[in-house]
């Protein structure tokens, strides 16, 4: 037996995260295949959605800040500045901030703005009629009359690929809401375990069924630790499924370990096989050099991103900078179940 469990002696990386990371390097080498054009008024990427064809932004705007703010016509400004920089993926939810950030986007996306926009949203409801309730608010609260992709939120129990799409329950009202034109795409989100992201593909096989996209944490961290990188992104590229890459700095916590800048956390996440990567932005500020980063982007080496990896080794171990995947801080829907339905 090999000891790639034990560290070198000079503090670098054991033979098992060497492997690690150069498997890491080749999956992030199919990113630039991703790749479709670059806007040449606004200078963003583009690339295409799994198998949809869809053309999305490299960079997506994280809907739960959106409703943080105090001032309304902030966010408002934040939102169609994003797009007047070339952001056309908007993330939103129907439970963030108790549905104010689908308000305020419904607003901001007045005057022409959905018409621009890829909009995705996400619903709880496991339930028929959760589902179906889930999304008519959405639809109202959006002001509009259909959703571009609408995904299942927190897919974070073993048992909810099941409830989903058991006879009769969430899968099969948004199916049909599909077929009368409410809902274009679907997709699943989860935070929790590369394996219910896992199991939740192994089940929507069982029931013939394809997801447009899928949504997940994709960060330096990540990549060490229960890693959704190594276990989930390989299945989803071989499927062709979009894959939305989410926390690309954990919710600001991965900042916290000070060993990697915002700029490295971004485009690491975009160097990797992502259709877009979302990021939060709660300020017209932070707006500003999330797009910058985003515009600077450039596929990176194999020796930058083993570098990336190798200096992140040592705090990724255990999770601690991952509260979402080992504490039930970011679990709304587990400490408001009635959400489920």
């Amino acid at each position: 037996m090999f000891e790639e469990d034990v560290k070198n002696g000079d503090g670098g990386i054991s033979r098992r995260e060497f492997v690690g990371m150069a498997v890491a390097a080749t999956v992030a080498a199919s990113a630039e295949k991703l790749a479709w054009a670059v806007d040449a008024q606004t200078g963003m990427a583009y690339r295409t959605l799994g198998r949809t064809g869809e053309k999305v932004s490299l960079m997506g705007l994280g809907g739960s800040h959106i409703g943080r703010q105090q001032d309304e016509q902030e966010s408002i400004r934040i939102i169609r500045t994003a797009i007047d920089n070339g952001v056309n993926f908007l993330d939103n939810c129907w439970d963030y901030n108790g549905g104010e950030s689908e308000v305020r986007m419904g607003k901001a996306l007045r005057d022409g703005y959905r018409q621009r926009a890829f909009l995705m949203t996400k619903i709880d409801g496991r339930t028929r009629k959760a589902a179906t309730e889930q999304l008519e608010e959405s639809l109202r609260r959006l002001q509009t009359d259909h959703i571009d992709l609408l995904q299942f939120h927190e897919v974070i129990r073993m048992e909810d690929p099941e409830r989903i799409f058991a006879p009769g329950n969430g899968m099969e009202a948004i199916v049909e809401a599909q077929k009368a034109g409410k809902v274009r795409y679907i997709g699943f989100t989860g935070h929790k375990s590369p394996d219910i992201h896992l199991k939740m593909l192994q089940t929507a096989d069982a029931h013939h069924f394809h997801f447009d996209a899928v949504q997940m944490p994709l960060n330096v961290m990540d990549a060490h630790f229960d890693s959704f990188e190594k276990k989930v992104l390989p299945a989803l590229v071989r499927k062709q499924i979009g894959v939305l890459g989410m926390k690309p700095m954990g919710s600001g916590i991965i900042l916290q370990s000070k060993v990697v800048e915002p700029a490295e956390c971004l485009h690491y996440a975009m160097n990797l096989p992502t259709s877009v990567v979302i990021t939060g932005c709660d300020s017209l500020s932070i707006l500003g050099k999330s797009l910058q980063t985003a515009r600077d982007f450039r596929p990176l080496s194999e020796a930058q991103v083993a570098a990336l990896l190798n200096k992140t080794v040592e705090t990724a171990r255990n999770g601690q900078f991952e509260l979402y995947k080992t504490s039930t801080n970011f679990d709304g829907t587990g400490h408001n179940p009635q959400w489920l339905g």
